[in-house]
């Protein structure tokens, strides 16, 4: 692994930056109110299944179009509307710093869509850092989304960018997404200097077997690298 160049494969909410203080919960609000607009529900009803369809999918998305027909595109670009976003958006200088001076090819791969990270990445200075994002709508397999944590997804996406697993080094928040991705040979790095705690208020405080290492900033990346 030491001798081939790196390739890191970085997520971006409460990752590259603290999505947890504001973004999420304005996108949490927006999906709910879709739901109760497209699809009848009561604000109650919107906000039990969206949750229940991203802890059983790993993104409100998939069970969407799964269970009642939502169309991706549409889903997207009304749900990440989101006026005033940049306003309310920060990172971490020293991480930001870190991540321009880290070895190797970097991409973004989110399951936000792009006009949204590339929002995000502008407010961050960080437009110019990643040779390619890997979003949502990159991530639509024989008409059906499958974003993160899906396994077909990162084998088609790796297939497509001519990558081996065993190049690659997904850095992000979510533990679910990081055991999928190391089932298929991609080493992972656990990110927590935003995300402390699951959805359940449980610390996240053990690293599991399939998570290469944890860390509370990027910069770590570049004192002690893999």
């Amino acid at each position: 692994m030491s001798r081939r160049p790196k390739i890191w494969l970085f997520d971006l909410d409460d990752t590259l930056h603290n999505a947890s203080h504001r973004a999420f919960a304005e996108l949490n609000t927006s999906m709910s109110a879709y739901m109760v607009t497209y699809l009848g529900l009561t604000e109650e009803e919107a906000a039990v299944l969206r949750t229940l369809y991203w802890q059983r999918y790993g993104a409100t998305l998939t069970g969407l179009q799964r269970h009642h027909g939502v169309k991706p595109a549409h889903f997207l670009a009304e749900t990440h509307r989101l006026p005033g976003l940049e306003a309310h958006l920060h990172g971490h200088g020293h991480d930001l710093s870190a991540l321009r001076r880290l070895p190797g090819r970097k991409l973004l791969m989110t399951n936000a869509p792009r006009s949204y990270a590339e929002r995000v990445l502008a407010v961050l200075g960080l437009s110019d850092v990643f040779e390619r994002l890997i979003c949502v709508e990159d991530m639509i397999l024989f008409g059906h989304a499958r974003p993160k944590p899906d396994a077909r997804m990162f084998r088609v996406v790796l297939a497509r960018l001519k990558l081996r697993p065993e190049q690659c080094i997904l850095v992000e928040d979510t533990l679910i997404h990081q055991k999928s991705a190391r089932s298929l040979g991609l080493r992972t790095v656990w990110m927590q200097r935003w995300l402390r705690k699951a959805a359940d208020g449980r610390r996240l405080q053990h690293r599991p077997a399939y998570v290469d290492r944890r860390v509370r900033s990027l910069a770590a990346l570049l004192r002690h690298p893999l």
